[in-house]
């Protein structure tokens, strides 16, 4: 195999490698990275819109519920609260499936996490699309919910597994990528099917996410496993055999003896779930839970609720849903491409604070322009040029979460966790951002009713609390490698303590014991 260009630098005492981009590894992470489209399609998908529910929720949309609620801003639709209890279920069928997919995911692979993943999604839009009664679309979504679960759970630990460090975050992120180009393509698709004779438009939209599901299901049968799964089921041979594919160079012992460390490490871990709460690994506890908490709590699924009331005040009628969900999915597309371009260079923390330091000031914006123009009562109107300024304003706030904390929540903590606990400690992620998800769809439009403006308020405080946090707890993980992120842990000066001496790499013994890796 040729010798490439690869080089590796030690900054601040951290190796961190400089590798090229092999197009074996690109064609792997692509196919992956498809579950993000299966994600992102429910999220903008037919379940959510009016001309779904009408048909299986007819009790719920009287003729004159508009007319009644139109003049206070604050409190119409509460039809929402119980369609939102439907439509969001998704999440906690997720939430649950991804502490399941954990077992699956470090036992049998990534992989086969990923097939199920792409599977048991293509049934749950099977049954949906076919439904005929609200038992089978309670059915279907709990099937597309498990698909969810599996799927993000195992695709961000193989994305980040299977890229080289100095492009790990871009190659990540193609997983969010995918989630803004579903929900634009799901808005789309709606738009297209609304008009459909007999009313069956919706059956056509949601049939259509049976291609990326296919494509997720079945192109996950013909990937590698990633190279730390290997060694971490014994594969030893393979796992070197791969790595030296993916980057593309023969000289990958220093890479691959890190690996099996971490894989030595794993071994001696019976229990992740019992393992993860030793105070050797609290940085990633808290890092798994506080930042899907921030993520969820920075108020963008609020506002993406909030955002066609505004539309609708400019007059847009029916279609006014998809018509914000359209604009708000293009920015949201656009800036996770900002994010890609930059978080390999410019790093996580900069665009987490400066991210978040947007967002508090939209936030804050937001709620001062609704309480000058409806106060606490709700009563007002927009001029066109206003709310043409609220548009834009949400924009902003969107775009401002694409390019931060919607990519890199799901990022750093694929990233920065032990081989030992890093399925377990990826599920923690990805229930607990259901979780809050479900809480915020159940919850948003209760709470503008109560808090009013005021909820914007509260929005950006948490924004600001959390751009603090990061400031102060997060290192910079770019460019590292990822079983080499213990000793940015070690060198931080809070974090630091909880990190045993023997938890990094001995690369000198290693080198010493001529290791037989075939053991491992």
């Amino acid at each position: 195999m040729a010798r490439s260009k690869r080089t590796v630098v030690i900054i601040d005492g951290v190796r961190q490698d400089e590798g090229i981009i092999t197009n074996y590894m690109l064609v792997a992470c692509m196919v992956a990275a498809m579950g993000g489209l299966i994600f992102g399609y429910d999220s903008g998908g037919v379940a959510s819109r009016e001309f779904f529910l009408k048909n299986f929720f007819p009790a719920l949309f009287p003729i004159d519920s508009d007319a009644k609620n139109h003049a206070n801003l604050y409190c119409k639709e509460h039809r929402k609260q119980y369609i939102n209890l439907f439509t969001s279920s998704i999440y906690i069928a997720a939430l649950v499936a991804s502490l399941i997919a954990s077992s699956v995911t470090r036992y049998c692979g990534r992989n086969v996490s990923m097939c199920l993943a792409g599977l048991i999604y293509l049934v749950g839009v099977s049954i949906s699309a076919g439904a005929i009664n609200f038992t089978m679309l309670v059915i279907g979504r709990m099937f597309i919910g498990v698909g969810v679960g599996f799927g993000i759970q195992s695709i961000l630990i193989y994305l980040s597994e299977m890229a080289p460090p100095n492009i790990r975050g871009a190659i990540n992120q193609i997983f969010q990528l995918n989630v803004t180009v579903g929900i634009v393509v799901a808005n789309y698709a709606n738009y297209l099917t609304a008009d459909i004779k007999g009313g069956s438009g919706w059956r056509v939209a949601l049939s259509m996410a049976i291609i990326p599901a296919l494509m997720l299901g079945v192109g996950s049968l013909f990937l590698p496993n990633s190279p730390n799964s290997m060694l971490e089921r014994g594969q030893s041979d393979k796992a070197k055999e791969l790595l030296q594919k993916l980057r593309g160079d023969s000289d990958v012992d220093q890479e691959f003896q890190d690996l099996v460390f971490a894989s030595e490490v794993a071994k001696k871990v019976d229990n992740p779930w019992k393992d993860i709460m030793k105070p050797r690994y609290r940085p990633y506890l808290v890092m798994c839970i506080l930042i899907p908490f921030f993520q969820q709590f920075s108020g963008i699924n609020a506002i993406m609720f909030y955002a066609p009331l505004l539309f609708r005040a400019l007059g847009f009628g029916e279609k006014a849903l998809m018509l914000s969900s359209a604009i708000t999915g293009v920015v949201n597309a656009v800036s996770t491409c900002v994010s890609m371009a930059l978080v390999d260079s410019s790093g996580r923390r900069p665009l987490f604070i400066v991210g978040g330091i947007q967002m508090s000031i939209c936030q804050a914006a937001i709620a001062t322009f609704i309480g000058t123009k409806f106060g606490l009562s709700g009563l007002g109107a927009l001029t066109k040029s206003e709310t043409d300024l609220m548009v834009a304003l949400i924009c902003f706030y969107v775009a401002a979460f694409a390019w931060s904390w919607g990519p890199l929540g799901w990022l750093v903590p694929s990233e920065i966790c032990p081989l030992e606990i890093r399925s377990a400690a990826n599920a923690l992620n990805v229930s607990v951002n259901m979780l809050f998800t479900f809480v915020i769809a159940q919850s948003s439009f209760l709470m503008f009713c109560h808090l009013k403006f005021g909820l914007f308020y509260l929005f950006a405080g948490f924004c600001v609390i959390m751009t603090v946090f990061i400031y102060f707890f997060l290192p910079e993980t770019k460019h590292v490698p990822i079983e080499d992120m213990n000793s940015v842990w070690k060198e931080h000066w809070f974090w630091g303590k909880y990190i045993p001496d023997d938890a990094l790499p001995d690369r000198n013994a290693f080198r010493n014991l001529h290791v037989d890796y075939s053991n491992y």
